[in-house]
């Protein structure tokens, strides 16, 4: 079946890059909290007024990337006919190349400072140099864990189209999609939340496989987004209130793991963020200016790169100055933005390194995390 080409729709653009930097600010604050114990500098037992910003954020964030990810999915296979060919080749250089390749090429420095945070070198000493090279490379995976998930969908996208001969048939049903039925959604999210989870909690592949293709075969039709427009006030208000409710609910609990991570609550109050955000983005977002042109353009750069300014610059601070708390929170969260930002521009500029750790081939990519 044949669609009109998709325009441009400016507001996931901004979605996307203000997520990015909410993302970093969140992993900012995570760095310094006894939350999550792991690889953190937080004090244990301690709990600060700004540990509440984590607790609003990390429910959602993530599933309104992968939503949006979802539905550039569609836009990019309906804009380009031939695109089947060559769309699981262009996101295996864009999101698998880094997220692989990349970690021996550039992310063991990353695996490095991680290893440092969490003293996991003290039980390796009798480890050869080429295994330790091999440990801090895989260490280094750190936020790419989000590339090589989009990768496994991508292909399995590929395969469902494959399998069916590109017949939409699901596609032109949600057209359509009442909005008490995306709401309900919630349901379905939360079964897919129980399964797919892989050891390592990040790699939540039953929820944000869902939030994939609930983007590509529902909210990629203006329509459901249109209606989610419509109520994003209201529905905003309440899903504010539900993320407070939430955050007092399961406070001083470790929102990121088991049993919080994927209870009723924290998928409920997601699916309704999520929601929300996508209408208030199709409402008051669906713009361009040279300001979020230019963010745009480096979201990119700023989420491959963000978590290695962050940690170095608190692993020097913790080791080697008293600063108090809020100080280093603030240093850290300027080398985020600051050396996320600089390497992005250095290493985009040096071929083939570019290619492995960016996966752009010849010139500076100007597309987004998708």
């Amino acid at each position: 079946m044949n669609y009109q080409k998709i325009s441009r729709r400016y507001y996931l653009d901004n979605l996307r890059w203000m997520t990015v930097i909410l993302v970093v600010i969140y992993h900012t604050l995570m760095m310094y909290s006894s939350v999550i114990p792991l690889g953190t500098l937080g004090e244990s037992g301690m709990m600060y007024p700004t540990d509440s910003i984590m607790y609003f954020l990390y429910p959602w964030f993530m599933i309104l990337l992968f939503i949006i990810s979802g539905i550039s999915a569609r836009i990019s296979l309906t804009n380009h006919p031939d695109e089947d060919k060559n769309f699981l080749k262009k996101r295996t250089v864009r999101y698998l190349v880094p997220s692989t390749l990349g970690l021996l090429a550039f992310e063991w420095i990353q695996g490095y400072i991680s290893m440092k945070l969490s003293d996991s070198f003290l039980t390796l000493g009798a480890v050869p140099k080429l295994g330790l090279y091999l440990i801090m490379s895989v260490s280094g995976t750190g936020v790419l864990w989000y590339l090589q998930t989009l990768w496994i969908f991508s292909l399995v996208l590929v395969i469902i189209r494959k399998i069916t001969k590109k017949r939409e048939k699901l596609y032109p049903k949600t057209e359509h999609f009442p909005f008490w039925g995306m709401l309900l959604l919630m349901i379905p999210a939360f079964g897919f939340a129980q399964i797919l989870n892989l050891p390592i909690v990040v790699y939540r592949l039953g929820l944000y496989g869902f939030a994939f293709f609930a983007g590509y075969y529902l909210f990629a039709h203006e329509e459901a987004v249109e209606k989610l427009s419509k109520y994003c006030t209201p529905l905003l208000i309440i899903s504010v209130l539900t993320g407070i409710s939430y955050t007092v609910f399961f406070w001083g609990q470790n929102f990121a793991d088991n049993p919080v991570l994927n209870h009723p609550f924290s998928i409920a109050y997601a699916w309704l963020m999520c929601l929300s955000l996508l209408g208030f983005g199709k409402k008051y977002l669906n713009f361009q200016n040279s300001v979020t042109a230019w963010f745009s353009s480096k979201s990119f750069g700023l989420y491959v790169f963000h978590y290695l300014g962050m940690s170095a610059c608190a692993y020097l601070l913790h080791e080697y100055t008293s600063l108090p708390f809020i100080l280093c929170g603030v240093l850290s969260l300027i080398s985020s933005f600051g050396i996320g930002w600089g390497l992005y521009e250095i290493i985009s500029r040096i071929p083939v390194l570019r290619w492995f750790v960016l996966g752009i081939r010849k010139e500076r990519s100007q597309e987004h995390v998708q």
